[in-house]
């Protein structure tokens, strides 16, 4: 420890974000990273360098939190890319998306504001690339073995990174015409800027990983004729099957899912189109879920200049402090504003509006969610648009709707973000390589990541549902672990969780 009593005298400070006029105004991060850096050290400081870092059991990377806190307390920034880099492919990635499992986990967080951990783990990164320490690392020599990763997800690229290092020829099939998965057309710019990911992939092909864009396998490939090619299989395809509403007026145009609308906008970041095909610029907008990708289409909307904006969560509007069945570590169910959040209640005060699409808004809010509201059903126009949206207040603990309370609101765009069930079903390579489901959905597999077929490996949302980034890159290098040791008899790559294992929780 830099200073015994740091945790004592120095406060929580995190990253600043920029102001809501500017960064709505551009599709650039949130986050002002420049503010950071003159106290990155001090609140690195604050690390108490327990016994026992319960922050390493509530992050399944497993991160050295208290080596590279300690090493940026000291300003030794080389050493501490080195310990963060040592369990963590791509922590650029989680120090910006990930919801920070291991702050809960932090022994302050006990009686106190919790270290700093993710704006710390994002610094060292970002350092670590502007003094050009993160360098390639190809392998001394090739295993002469095989391995396909179908999906560029963060599962599928940690697996093909630690499989490449380890000497094997490794080919990332990606259906998309370029590669990330929901890294590149999922998560916004706003939250991430794609030049992190670009660069990313540019270290991969150094190291030698292969990557086949635009092939989607069982359909443009056969994948059993793909494993007939390869020594092994990973199979990283995430958990794109989304749920859907079935309530009366499901049909109306103008009803989108929110992985048909979030990767318009990025393509348009990208390039590929001037203008979005679906846009959310002077519409009355209204978002169906509570989640992070609900909060992804918020700020998406708010950057579209929307006429106006609510989002419906079916749950009861969690507490602001940990509850008592939710004890320290777990990460608790409490009441969180994120930055898109912040944006449009920020906006909605400025107009001097006192309600958003005809509902009024929540002034002891900080965000634009309207909890425990069920959608009843959609209301469309002669021309089959949608035009409103018909909701109700739900039991308290309950989904049931309540009687007396139903009312209407404005709807041009309605925007579905109610999360995702486990892998397409429908894209053949379920059938094509033998693979089961369990009864959630999900594909089946042993402890070690294997399926019932031998040499086909599941990794990430794939097989453990939506998850965390910080889940599907630990997988990603387990799996990676287990096919070394399936194609070698042994393997000195880490494995740093099982398929069973699940996240601390009450």
């Amino acid at each position: 420890m830099a200073d015994p009593k740091a945790f004592l005298n120095i406060p929580r400070r995190t990253c600043a974000r920029r102001p809501v006029e500017e960064r709505i105004g551009d599709w650039n991060e949130v986050y002002d990273g420049q503010s950071l850096l003159p106290i990155i050290n001090a609140q690195a400081g604050r690390c108490m360098d327990c016994g026992i870092p319960f922050c390493h059991s509530s992050c399944p990377l497993g991160n050295l939190i208290p080596e590279w806190n300690m090493l940026v307390s000291r300003d030794d920034w080389d050493e501490a890319s080195q310990r963060l880099h040592a369990t963590n492919n791509f922590p650029e990635f989680t120090g910006r998306l990930c919801p920070a499992p291991c702050e809960s986990g932090c022994v302050l967080a006990i009686n106190a504001d919790p270290v700093t951990i993710k704006n710390i783990e994002m610094a060292i990164a970002d350092h670590a690339w502007e003094h050009d320490l993160v360098q390639p690392l190809p392998p001394q020599r090739l295993s002469g073995r095989t391995v396909a990763v179908i999906g560029s997800g963060p599962a599928g690229l940690a697996a093909a990174q630690q499989l490449t290092r380890a000497g094997h020829t490794v080919v990332v099939y990606e259906r998309d015409d370029r590669v990330g998965g929901l890294l590149r057309y999922g998560i916004p710019e706003f939250k991430m800027e794609k030049h992190h990911l670009d660069r990313r992939i540019a270290q991969m092909r150094a190291e030698g990983t292969k990557f086949r864009t635009e092939v989607a396998v069982g359909a443009d490939v056969d994948a059993a004729e793909l494993k007939e090619r390869h020594d092994a299989v990973l199979v990283a395809v995430g958990a794109t099957e989304w749920r859907e509403l079935p309530v009366p007026g499901r049909d109306l145009a103008g009803i989108h899912q929110a992985m048909e609308y979030l990767p318009l906008a990025n393509r348009v970041r990208e390039g590929d189109f001037a203008e979005p095909p679906i846009t959310a610029e002077g519409k009355h907008v209204v978002i169906v879920g509570g989640g992070d990708t609900g909060a992804d289409c918020l700020g998406t909307v708010l950057r579209q200049r929307a006429a106006s904006v609510v989002q419906l969560d079916i749950n009861p509007r969690p507490s602001d402090y940990r509850s008592d069945d939710e004890p320290w570590p777990t990460y608790p169910r409490v009441h969180r504003v994120s930055p898109a959040h912040e944006e449009g209640h920020v906006l909605a005060q400025q107009r001097g509006e006192t309600d958003t699409g005809g509902l009024p808004l929540p002034q002891t809010e900080a965000d634009v969610r309207v909890f425990s509201a069920s959608t009843l059903r959609f209301e469309g126009d002669d021309a089959g648009r949608v035009r409103a949206l018909h909701l109700a207040d739900t039991e308290p603990g309950e989904r049931r709707p309540i009687a007396g309370t139903e009312r209407l609101i404005p709807a041009q765009l309605v925007l579905l973000a109610l999360g995702f069930t486990g892998p397409e079903r429908d894209s053949g390579i379920i059938e094509q390589l033998g693979l089961r489901l369990t009864s959630r959905g999900r594909l089946a597999r042993d402890d070690v990541f294997g399926t019932d077929v031998p040499g086909v490996f599941v990794a990430g949302d794939a097989g453990r549902g939506q998850s965390l980034i910080v889940w599907a890159i630990a997988e990603g290098r387990a799996a990676a672990a287990a096919i070394d040791h399936y194609l070698t008899g042994r393997t000195e790559l880490p494995m740093p969780v099982r398929a069973t294992d699940l996240p601390l929780t009450a």
